[in-house]
């Protein structure tokens, strides 16, 4: 197995050329951030950050939005043999469909977090777009490496496209969404969809995806060590997701999106990335190859950005613009 270490020196002329500067506003919560998530997250973490995370999941209270939002969780079938998969729904209150819907799935590396973790901006999304939000939960790595997350975000949408008459949804407008290891398992989901035939997404929403397990970007060695989600932390999801799987030469794309070979037939595509993050170059690629396969694509790459910025620093001017950039491209996709 050939797999990029944190301890491989970079190329002498990434040395040299240093890394993108952080947006001030940004650079200035790096410090506190660091002391709940750091740059450097190796596997021996990954137990108190968990802990951490439940802390931090959004409340029944917040999810009511004083009364705008109608919430419930249901246990949906799971793939063959696995346990069932648990979704959060979220409805405007008193809305009557068939009403858009946004299928998401949420970030961690593919070690953290859960369908009710950082979805601020997605309930945002269920006031001011009248939409439907299902938030899928899914089996974590290293307990459970790949497929079972795929797998599972896979049953989820399954039963979501099944029950969209029940949910007050429209089944011919949903695309899916996710943020860091949720966007690369939104690309794989897609793929997925694709191959098999159906069910047909309007769009996939990519925020910071998680696509390339190879980890060997100019990017991936220029922000070692800093920002947030550095080359090692990157790793220690890989490693737990893929374990010997990782670096060979018949890895499906499933499991690393950007090992795809054909990204033709793919829905309208929306992807950001902050350019001083982890995933900068190997997002950039990716819209690249959507292009040349004749698809629809909107790049957004936001300077200074550091991985998951817009979730951590929401306040910021730079998160504010691209939580703006986003409902823009789900406001036209919807009423098209």
């Amino acid at each position: 197995m050939t797999t990029a270490s944190p301890a491989d020196p970079p190329p002498p002329a990434l040395v040299r050329a240093g890394r993108p500067p952080f947006d001030p506003e940004l650079e200035a919560s790096l410090g506190p951030l660091h002391e709940l998530l750091p740059a450097a997250i190796t596997p021996d973490m990954i137990p108190a950050l968990r802990r951490a995370l439940r802390q931090l999941r959004t409340s029944d209270a917040r999810l009511r939005r004083d009364g705008a939002i109608d919430f419930e969780e249901r246990l949906v079938p799971g793939p063959p043999g696995a346990p069932p998969v648990p979704l959060l729904i979220c409805r405007p209150a008193g809305a009557r469909g068939p009403l858009p819907l946004v299928y998401f799935t949420h970030g961690g590396g593919m070690v953290l977090g859960d369908n009710r973790n950082l979805i601020e901006e997605m309930l945002d999304w269920v006031v001011e777009l009248r939409i439907v939000l299902v938030s899928v939960d899914y089996r974590l790595a290293p307990e459970h490496p790949y497929p079972a997350a795929l797998d599972d975000v896979w049953a989820g949408l399954d039963w979501t496209v099944g029950h969209a008459r029940e949910l007050d949804a429209d089944a011919g407008r949903i695309i899916a969404s996710g943020p860091s290891a949720g966007g690369g398992l939104t690309a794989a989901l897609t793929l997925l969809a694709r191959d098999r035939g159906g069910p047909r997404l309007a769009g996939q929403l990519l925020v910071c995806p998680m696509l390339d397990e190879r980890n060997d970007s100019v990017s991936s060695h220029q922000m070692a060590g800093a920002g947030s989600w550095d080359r090692t932390s990157n790793d220690t999801g890989w490693n737990a997701l893929l374990g010997p799987l990782r670096g060979a030469p018949d890895l499906p794309a499933y499991a690393s999106p950007a090992r795809a070979e054909d990204l033709s037939g793919l829905p309208p595509t929306f992807l950001d990335v902050g350019s001083a993050e982890t995933f900068r170059d190997e997002v950039v690629a990716f819209a690249a190859r959507l292009w040349q396969a004749g698809g629809v694509a909107e790049l957004h790459v936001w300077p200074g950005g550091f991985h998951g910025f817009d979730a951590l620093v929401p306040q910021a001017a730079l998160s504010r613009a691209a939580r703006a950039a986003r409902i823009s491209w789900l406001r036209r996709l919807f009423t098209e």
